[in-house]
């Protein structure tokens, strides 16, 4: 049987730039990062905050998210994740710092519809 190599099963792989990311995040992902403490590189992307045994993403989308660029590389990277089961909840860096009791309540609502 011929061995699959893709990055998907490579993890390992991903863990410098994870670490990078982490080192230069945003406001609102340290915030969540706080809260959630999980982060997983995944195929090609590195998700900041996943919850493996739920199959669940969530991401704190700063100003770079809303540009035509920023929306194109989301969509293709939400269709991404999608289509390997993975659901991704996604929030403005706003939302996490201004009313991060109600993204949990959102990421709690999301984990009990399992």
């Amino acid at each position: 049987m011929a061995q699959n190599n893709s990055r998907e099963e490579r993890p390992g792989s991903l863990a410098p730039r994870a670490r990078r990311l982490r080192r230069q995040a945003t406001a609102a992902e340290r915030a969540l990062w706080r809260l959630l403490r999980r982060q997983h590189p995944f195929g090609p992307y590195v998700l900041a905050f996943f919850c493996m045994g739920s199959k669940l993403a969530v991401e704190a989308d700063g100003g770079q998210h809303y540009t035509a660029q920023g929306w194109e590389h989301d969509e293709v990277r939400t269709r991404y994740l999608q289509h390997r089961g993975i659901r991704v909840l996604r929030f403005s860096d706003r939302e996490v710092v201004l009313n991060g009791e109600a993204v949990l309540a959102v990421i709690e609502a999301a984990l009990g519809s399992l």
